[in-house]
């Protein structure tokens, strides 16, 4: 036990010395320490001065119920075995169209598309700013000249001068925010800009057209549902098989019915989007507070390293 406490005493010993050196290196080099965490600071605060302000708006959905699960659900359980003699696959009915929904919002050709009907391709890829008085954007003209309504920025091949759909899913993909509650399935969808009137509008647009993309899309399944439903019933002579037939045809005549009375066909507008007042980004304390401690931690590295040089040169 003995010989144990004089072996560990010689370390905790240099430990302390150690500590005690490193201290006194600090105190002696603490005007240095202190010049290095002020310039840091300054360079932090205008930094943070510097940074354009960034608004979110966001609008919460509640996803509308259109898994069929009393419709074609209920006729796959009924009329399963006929449906299947026909070669007709009625399905579980029990599809996510949730999912599927918010998938295509963040999907490359939606948002492409999206870019290209509301004509945002400037205020997406070469905004850097906004004027609170006038109201308008700052556009860089290192990327586009509004007087000339042109593109000028500089990119290397395969990029073009013109961004592309993709370059602008990116871009897009980087300022859009889309998630689901697990309890209540409520949805958020939100948009970062440095406009709070763009993002605002910019959410409107997006539920907008995501109703408006599913509806046309289910409405144009359906259609030729029916289509091809109707020709079945005049090719076969099987009451039951008819039977199916006009059952299938009248569900999907209620999507089509359903699709034409609402605006707001797969996503209900809970709350919606509003023109921010409070600014998202950039926190202006943070930075500066970082500035501050990696300041002082420099001043700290640099001072400890000079004087291990100065004793390694003695």
């Amino acid at each position: 036990m003995d010989e144990s406490d004089q072996t560990l005493s010689p370390a905790r010993y240099d430990d302390e010395i150690d500590l005690r050196e490193l201290a006194r290196v600090i105190w002696a080099g603490k005007w240095l320490i202190g010049g290095i965490t002020i310039c840091a600071s300054i360079i932090a605060v205008i930094i943070a001065l510097m940074l354009p302000n960034i608004y979110r708006a966001e609008a919460l959905l509640a996803p509308n119920d259109r898994d069929g699960a009393g419709g074609l659900g209920s006729l796959a359980a009924q009329y399963g075995d006929l449906a299947t003699l026909a070669g007709i696959n009625l399905g579980s009915g029990t599809a996510d169209k949730t999912a599927l929904g918010l998938e295509i919002l963040k999907s490359r050709k939606f948002l492409s598309e999206y870019v290209e009907r509301h004509d945002i391709l400037v205020s997406l890829m070469a905004a850097k700013g906004w004027d609170p008085k006038t109201g308008e954007l700052k556009i860089d003209s290192n990327v586009y000249d509004i007087s000339a309504k042109k593109w000028t920025r500089r990119v290397r091949p395969p990029q073009n001068t013109i961004p592309s759909a993709q370059e602008a899913h990116e871009q897009f993909m980087d300022i859009l925010s889309v998630s689901q509650d697990n309890k209540s399935g409520f949805v958020t969808v939100a948009v970062q800009h440095y406009s709070p009137e763009v993002a605002k509008q910019w959410v409107e647009w997006l539920v907008e057209d995501l109703n408006n993309s599913i509806m046309r899309q289910d409405v144009s399944e359906a259609e030729q549902a029916i289509e091809y439903l109707n020709s079945q019933i005049q090719s076969t002579s099987l009451a039951d098989l008819q039977n199916v037939f006009f059952s299938l045809i009248e569900e999907q005549t209620k999507i089509v019915m359903l699709a034409r009375v609402s605006s707001e066909y797969m996503f209900r507008t809970i709350d919606p989007s509003v023109a921010p007042e409070h600014r998202a980004e950039p926190n202006r304390m943070l930075i500066v507070a970082l500035g501050l401690f990696l300041g002082g931690l420099l001043g700290v590295i640099i001072v400890v390293v000079r004087n291990k040089f100065a004793a390694g040169k003695e």
